[in-house]
């Protein structure tokens, strides 16, 4: 897990540390925003992933006709993805699985809100930071 935190603070931390900066263009607001400036690197613009030096899964399919799903794996990570939950507010996280349930070939009509979001985060642990 460890590695997977400093594997998304290495990708994205720099970027996403500028966002204390309201005139900086990092981190990015709406759901093609963030796609952009944090998913796409990896999951292609197109959303179909690829494979080359890891494997990117398509955002695409099944997995993710729950709204739940996506934003649990922003959240959390999965396999090779870093978590992005201590980077990304409840409502970028809901915004970013909008877009993508929303575009890619899918059309997803639900929508992923920010509570949603909140209902799935890890709950704080005692004494920990934030």
């Amino acid at each position: 897990m460890l590695r997977m935190a400093v594997a998304a603070a290495a990708i994205c931390g720099p970027a996403l540390a500028q966002g204390s900066d309201p005139n900086a263009a990092f981190p990015p607001t709406g759901g093609e925003g963030i796609y952009r400036g944090v998913c796409q690197g990896c999951h292609m613009p197109d959303g179909q992933g690829a494979e080359g030096a890891g494997a990117y899964p398509a955002l695409t399919g099944k997995r993710l006709q729950s709204a739940a799903y996506p934003a649990e794996v922003v959240i959390r990570g999965r396999k090779a993805m870093p978590p992005f939950g201590p980077y990304l507010s409840d409502q970028q996280i809901a915004d970013v699985v909008n877009y993508v349930r929303t575009h890619f070939g899918n059309a997803y009509a639900d929508k992923a809100t920010p509570e949603l979001v909140r209902s799935l985060r890890p709950p704080a642990t005692a004494g920990g930071g934030e």
